[in-house]
């Protein structure tokens, strides 16, 4: 890429002192001369110097903007127009009550009602409750977010957690829903969803230490609280890189106590009759196993356990556990070497969740790709349940009723929209439940979807997934946003968005690299993406950049690039390797300072994350080849696209001196004089603003930010 500027960013650009500062490890010396802008107070940031540049670096991202504004606020009244004004979800049974939440007219958060009713989800007359007013719980805060709501089992209290800062430190409540009084004082830095027992009089939470890594499971019994004892701990994680979490089994018997880092997971017990009891361990961790369970029976005694495991095949099998009143040979019993196979996967075949009712076992199962769904009946005969499209993302929707006689299922295709079915299991009859509606013109058969395979530089096949406007041009000639992530075994489904008809309606190709390093064609397409194959990734997503350009959806320099957290990882990388390819950069909290990073086991998640990206502390080829592609340690001096960051003051899973210190030197290196904005949000954390309409006015940010630098005329 030429110093010539495709789009240039307005003068006086901040410039952030360089501090020298260097460490040396395996024989190789660091120099990092933005270090200084970590606070060594963090989580609390009160350097002045420190904020002083951040704001510095938000107001040239509105100087950057504000000739602009006109265009933003056309873009963020587009995509609002999109969102219906009021919007409910279709009602689900738990415990004897109907439940659904509701956005009313404007509304920024939800409201979550019941109905004792039993025909609630069809009788218009029935008489709801409002059991939580999310917007009323986030007045006064620049950011809320619910975490956990629920209802104990006798459906008299209810706890919930939410967090005002954006930090994901959790403050968990609990109140009697008859009068809205509070049972039991607050209780500070939660996570995760707290389990009652089946008394309803106490529950299991958990909380979450200095590095932000949940390590300890305790009871709080309201009664004894109220009589001044302390809430008693059941479990503690003692490995810094495992986190701990607690989940009520579906048939509402156990609460299952899961501790786990990337790769390998070890799973205790409880009955939910009995939350102090000792947790029973179902199988010992061991490297690279990971497992998951769900239970199936009538008490806490007797029927069977259900383990997906991928301690035979990678792409996992289902297995079958039997329990029994007696406890002299149940250790035994769930040895793993007594683990009997009811759902085997193979190389095209990778089981990817599963969930029982009392009388049927589902599994999703992803084939060569393709979500499907696995529903088993008790005589273990087996079929798919078939749906209305050739491509699709299919998964569980919410399914709280154990006894229930349909399976709720989430359904998209990136031109149909979200829809809820239920598919009835006596009948097999899919019935459509809701479809996600988006006011406006929007028609699907004005669009057209396509599944292109790239072939990447080692031959591998990688899928891309698109959308267009039927009357798009293919002669390069059209603009393309191309998204990835890549990380962390997480597939990119093809899913519809109603936010992206922005640019379809105005010219743009929209596309998914299904790279490695998510899970989308099975669990090796995730470990080809990670540790010594982690530049897998990042070839992939440049190799199908050049596939878009070689099969003339776009020409190269017209394609915008976006993703997020470790999907921002990946624009920096890229942007590193084939500047000239792209036009166009978003990186959303963007993970670039990879090997710092990895080098400071205090913060949260480092420990967790060493199987993930390799530990260079202890590890001198891990060190050197983090190096190798880190993308801060690797900004170079050559041209660079024009470049949009965004960061979050309180996010504990990317810091926000990662993005800092990357734009930092960015702007020292770069030959070029292109657009390079930062926008720190000072009171929020990972993922941006809250308010599902404040949200989208960084969205619509973004858009422009792709329309104005690749010169994309207005239709």
């Amino acid at each position: 890429m030429t110093s010539t500027p495709a789009y240039p960013g307005p003068i006086n650009a901040p410039k952030a002192q360089r501090r020298t500062h260097s460490f040396t490890l395996h024989s190789h010396v660091v120099e990092d001369p933005y270090a200084w802008l970590k606070d060594a107070g963090y989580p609390n940031v009160s350097d002045s110097e420190i904020l002083q540049y951040l704001n510095a670096e938000n107001a040239y991202f509105e100087t950057f903007f504000a000739p602009h504004s006109e265009l933003v606020n056309t873009l963020f009244e587009e995509l609002k127009a999109r969102k219906p004004e009021q919007e409910e979800s279709v009602p689900f049974v738990e415990n004897d009550f109907h439940y659904q939440w509701r956005f009313a007219k404007g509304a920024q958060y939800r409201t979550w009602y019941r109905s004792a009713s039993i025909n609630a989800a069809t009788d218009l007359d029935a008489q709801w409750e409002t059991i939580l007013d999310e917007n009323i719980l986030a007045q006064g805060h620049e950011y809320f977010r619910l975490g956990a709501l629920t209802v104990s089992p006798d459906g008299k209290k209810l706890a919930y957690s939410l967090d005002t800062n954006g930090s994901e430190r959790y403050q968990l409540h609990t109140i009697d829903l008859a009068t809205r009084e509070a049972l039991t004082p607050s209780i500070e830095n939660c996570a995760g969803e707290p389990v009652w027992n089946s008394a309803s009089d106490g529950f299991i939470y958990l909380t979450v230490n200095e590095q932000w890594r949940p390590n300890k499971a305790l009871f709080r019994n309201l009664d004894a609280t109220a009589s001044g004892q302390s809430d008693v701990v059941i479990m503690e994680e003692a490995d810094e890189s495992f986190f701990l979490s607690a989940d009520l089994s579906q048939s509402q018997q156990l609460v299952f106590l899961h501790s786990g880092d990337h790769v390998t997971t070890e799973v205790h017990y409880l009955p939910t009759a009995n939350l102090l009891a000792t947790p029973r361990l179902i199988s010992q961790r061991t490297s690279g196993h990971e497992y998951y369970v769900d239970h199936q029976g009538d008490n806490a005694q007797s029927g069977r356990l259900l383990i997906r495991s991928n301690q035979r095949q990678a792409n996992f099998d289902l297995y079958q556990v039997a329990l029994t009143d007696s406890t002299t040979n149940l250790s035994a019993q769930l040895d793993p070497a007594n683990w009997q196979s009811i759902v085997t996967g193979d190389e095209r075949t990778y089981l990817t969740n599963h969930m029982v009712f009392k009388a049927h076992v589902f599994v999703e199962v992803r084939i060569d790709g393709l979500d499907q769904m696995m529903v088993v009946e008790q005589n273990g005969e087996s079929h798919f349940i078939q749906m209305p499209e050739e491509s699709y993302s299919l998964g569980f929707g919410t399914n709280a009723d154990y006894e229930s006689n349909f399976l709720r299922l989430s359904y998209t295709s990136m031109v149909t929209p979200n829809t809820v079915y239920d598919y009835a299991l006596d009948t097999k009859i899919l019935q459509q439940r809701k479809v996600q509606q988006v006011p406006g013109s929007y028609d699907a058969k004005n669009f057209v979807t396509r599944r292109l395979m790239a072939t990447a530089r080692d031959g591998t096949q990688v899928p891309i997934s698109l959308v267009q406007r039927q009357d798009t041009p293919v002669d390069g000639s059209a603009p393309l946003y191309l998204y990835g992530y890549g990380a962390y075994g997480h597939a990119i489904p093809p899913a519809f968005s109603s936010n992206i008809i922005s640019l379809l309606d105005r010219g743009f190709t929209f596309a998914i690299a299904h790279i490695r390093g998510g899970d989308d064609l099975g669990y090796h397409w995730y470990t080809r993406g990670k540790l010594q194959q982690r530049t897998n990734t990042f070839n992939d997503f440049v190799d199908c950049a050049k596939h878009l350009v070689e099969t003339q959806y776009v020409a190269a320099g017209r394609i915008a690039i976006g993703g997020g957290s470790a999907g921002g990882e990946l624009m920096g990388a890229v942007v590193n390797q084939a500047p000239e390819l792209f036009g166009s950069v978003a990186a959303h909290v963007p993970f670039v300072d990879v090997l710092n990073t990895m080098l400071d086991a205090d913060l949260p998640l480092t420990p967790m994350e060493w199987p993930e990206w390799g530990n260079p502390i202890d590890d001198a080829q891990a060190f050197a080849f983090i190096q190798s592609y880190s993308p801060y340690d690797q900004v170079s001096a050559q041209g660079y696209p024009p470049i949009m960051v965004t960061a979050g003051l309180n996010d504990p899973r990317v810091t926000y001196w990662e993005p800092a210190k990357w734009v930092a030197k960015l702007r020292h290196v770069k030959t070029d004089n292109n657009v390079l904005i930062l926008k720190t949000n000072m009171g929020a954390g990972h993922g941006g603003q809250s308010g599902r309409f404040t949200a989208l006015k960084e969205l619509a940010e973004e858009y422009a930010f792709f329309l104005l630098t690749l010169d994309v005329e207005e239709r």
